[in-house]
């Protein structure tokens, strides 16, 4: 079952579920685009576009493209020019989230953070065991 929400685009109330996250009157507008967006890179002289190059020359919204090839409407393979950002250097990639650099930079820095934990456990525990408790002979 879905959820009660607002359409992020026309604030209608709407029922969302793990297929749609706009209403059904945005939806369908999508459908409209995608046709259009569709036909234009079919096209063979427009097969090779760029990301920005479908933006200027249908007037869809950046976003939206993005949303249509990270969905897999549009399938990069059959598109080698399109792509979206990485969310973190902006980078145009085909996949997942990260560019190459940024997910390498990403692991390096998690694998010094444990490393980096690790020798504070050691020395944790070296202090532990170093530590002599000796019996107060008054009591």
């Amino acid at each position: 079952m879905g959820e009660l929400t607002n359409c992020p685009k026309c604030d209608k109330l709407f029922v969302q579920t793990k297929f749609r996250d706009v209403c059904d009157t945005c939806f369908k507008e999508e459908e409209k685009i995608f046709e259009m967006v569709y036909k234009y890179i079919r096209k063979k002289e427009n097969r090779t576009a760029t990301m920005a190059q479908v933006v200027e020359d249908t007037g869809v919204d950046e976003e939206l493209l993005i949303k249509f090839v990270k969905t897999g409407r549009l399938k990069l393979a059959q598109f080698p020019n399109l792509g979206y950002p990485c969310e973190k250097c902006g980078a145009t990639i085909k996949e997942g989230k990260l560019c190459g650099s940024c997910a390498e930079l990403l692991r390096s820095e998690l694998s010094s953070f444990q490393k980096e934990e690790a020798r504070k456990r050691e020395l944790l525990e070296r202090e532990r065991k170093a530590t002599y408790y000796t019996k107060d002979e008054r009591d």
